[in-house]
């Protein structure tokens, strides 16, 4: 008996040990990164310098070049890149559209959706039809919408608090809009924007064709432009809606996904992968989508390295390519890790912003979730209260078919939707210390599954 008390005792000891010196640990981290953190400067040059960074374009390839060197300067063990062939996509001029109610003409601001043909050179005028649905669309029939440009104007729903639950429950209009459409005899889609707020700037994104679908020229327009077309409809159904856009699709580019790494002490074959992809939309610096993703994915290997932790596992730090409009980088990524018979025991991807850190999701076993559960009192202290089942993110999602166990990086949502895909996602949108804050909550989960494992 009494050597079972000693050995229970000893147990709490040690328990309360590893749990002290993590703690101290983590309180490292945070202090490294709000004292002498440098993701903010490095954002500032990705997107002051550089700019948006579209799939293929000039901006692309200058944020690989200048990433890898930034990794290069940082020491890091290996920094190297992977090749992926990805859509090129441009926009072309300026978008140009306006409601021709009568004798009144009423511009709008609207964005090509990316992947969308160009109109003709004179542009598409035709009447309207407004619908909410798919069902509602495909119960109008093709009588009813031959010939005319359909408006899809559902509203992400406001109600919700987790602000992706609201987009997930609208973007398939954006996503499949223009094919619904096209089956019925369209000429065009306008599509209301995926955004909370009620303003003037249109949200691009991606946009698909289905096979054997004519294809037809579509655009997002701004809320306020989208609640201005549905009253002016109700008020005379027989308007006109006139839109211009000059966007092309070239040949397939070659770019890179740029990947750097600390090599594992004790257990290097294992990797550990933090995230953001690269690429951005054209219409803006892709600040919070998702530069700032990729400068707090590079602060955790800066932070580790600064402090002089030695990792027992490899830690890699991975800007992936082409996530808005094709997802080829991390699929790339995924089928090389699979090809070389790498163990990707985890990854945290961070592509929701840099707002004030809540949280992570995780796409694990019920075994692997209520590990990560346990460490909640060591991250708590710091906000990290959203810890649990959830989702983990669009690049890093290929590499759940070898088992890997997907962390996604949860921010406040609550203002993502107010600069997703828009003209004003701009460096002055981020804030320097909720930023450093993410960046050091991503190392602090690193960290933990370095010491434990999963």
């Amino acid at each position: 008996m009494r050597k079972l008390i000693i050995l229970f005792l000893f147990s709490v000891s040690f328990y309360s040990y590893g749990q002290n010196t993590d703690s101290l640990t983590i309180r490292k981290i945070y202090n490294e990164a709000l004292s002498n953190g440098k993701s903010y400067e490095w954002l500032r040059h990705l997107t002051k310098q550089i700019g948006p960074r579209l799939s293929g374009s000039e901006g692309a390839q200058k944020a690989v070049d200048w990433t890898k060197q930034l990794m290069e300067k940082q020491g890091f063990d290996r920094v190297f890149l992977q090749e992926v062939m990805v859509p090129h996509w441009v926009r072309g001029a300026k978008e140009v559209a306006y409601i021709q109610n009568g004798k009144q003409k009423t511009s709008v601001p609207i964005a090509a959706l990316g992947g969308s043909v160009a109109t003709p050179a004179k542009g598409v005028e035709a009447q309207v039809i407004e619908v909410k649905s798919f069902p509602e669309l495909r119960a109008l029939g093709a009588e009813k919408v031959k010939g005319k440009i359909v408006f899809f104007n559902r509203p992400m729903d406001p109600t919700k608090t987790i602000t992706f639950e609201a987009y997930g429950g609208a973007v398939e209009q954006r996503a499949n809009g223009a094919t619904e459409a096209a089956k019925l005899g369209a000429v065009g889609a306008i599509v209301r924007s995926m955004g909370l707020a009620q303003d003037d700037n249109p949200h691009t994104g991606g946009m698909r064709y289905g096979t054997g679908v004519p294809l037809i020229p579509a655009a997002a327009i701004s809320t306020n432009g989208a609640n201005l077309l549905s009253k002016t409809l109700a008020d005379n159904p027989g308007l006109t809606f006139y839109f211009k856009q000059s966007c092309e699709s070239l040949p397939d580019a070659k770019s890179y996904n740029v990947v750097g790494e600390i090599k594992g002490s004790e257990k290097p074959n294992e990797i550990i992968v933090v995230g953001g992809h690269l690429d951005s939309w054209d219409l803006a610096e892709g600040a919070h989508d998702d530069g700032t993703g990729c400068v707090q994915s590079i602060e955790v290997l800066r932070i580790m390295k600064s402090l002089g932790i030695k990792p027992k596992r490899t830690i890699r730090a991975v800007m992936f390519m082409n996530e808005e409009n094709g997802l080829r980088g991390g699929i790339k990524y995924a089928d090389l890790a699979k090809q070389n018979n790498e163990k990707h025991i985890a990854a945290i991807e961070s592509d929701e912003g840099g707002f004030t850190p809540r949280g992570f999701g995780i796409v694990g076993t019920a075994q692997q979730k209520e590990k990560v559960i346990q460490w909640k009192p060591l991250l708590a202290p710091y906000g990290l209260h959203d810890i649990g089942p959830g989702g983990g993110g669009a690049d890093i999602g290929p590499l759940v078919n070898i088992g890997t166990v997907l962390f996604g990086f949860k921010p406040d949502s609550q203002r993502y939707f107010d600069f997703h895909h828009t003209p004003v996602d701009t460096f002055e949108a981020v804030n320097k210390r909720e930023l450093e804050l993410g960046g050091a909550s991503m190392a602090a989960l690193v960290y933990l599954l370095d010491t434990y494992g999963l």
